[in-house]
């Protein structure tokens, strides 16, 4: 290991990742480093060895839960859009190299002692144990409107071009029109 460093950085969060890959591109030698055996720092995903050595101490997980490969728990979850200017951070930085992506399969929550897959399709609502009735009615509504869509179909849009309006408005607008359709 060479004992001279331009900068040394602690620490494998995501901010501290794309330090190091900004500080490297520059042309400086850095040495990156964490007191953890993974990546990622409080934002961290974890296997199921991982996970229930950071919340239960030094035991190793009971084998009837199965392989810890099976498990990647998100100590905070992060979604990034696919061709979003952070992306592009961690592209031209070579931070990638670190990270791993995945297409989001679903999103659960844990409720009054339950998980529960948040409801992503119209009839997912439907059966959602997570919504009242009128919540049901008016997510349905909403995955309607989202399926069917079409960028160049004005009908199709209900009076909302999603390419013009701000989050705002349209957070308003889903928030009150789906009530009533």
């Amino acid at each position: 290991m060479d004992e001279e460093y331009d900068v040394i950085v602690l620490g494998t969060g995501l901010k501290e990742c794309i330090l190091s890959g900004l500080l490297s591109v520059d042309g400086l030698k850095v040495l990156h480093m964490d007191r953890n055996d993974y990546y990622g720092g409080a934002s961290s995903s974890l296997n199921l060895t991982q996970l229930w050595k950071r919340f239960k101490g030094e035991d190793k997980p009971p084998e009837n839960l199965g392989s810890s490969r099976e498990f990647n728990v998100d100590m905070i979850p992060k979604f990034m859009m696919a061709n979003g200017g952070l992306v592009r951070v961690l592209i031209h930085t070579d931070v990638t190299k670190y990270l791993n992506f995945k297409a989001v399969d679903g999103s659960f929550v844990y409720n009054k002692g339950k998980i529960y897959k948040v409801p992503a399709t119209d009839v997912e609502a439907l059966k959602s144990p997570l919504m009242g009735l009128f919540e049901k009615r008016r997510a349905r509504k909403f995955f309607i409107y989202v399926q069917d869509y079409e960028a160049n179909d004005p009908k199709s849009q209900e009076g909302l071009d999603l390419n013009q309006v701000t989050a705002r408005k349209l957070i308003s607008y889903v928030s009150t029109s789906f009530l009533f359709l």
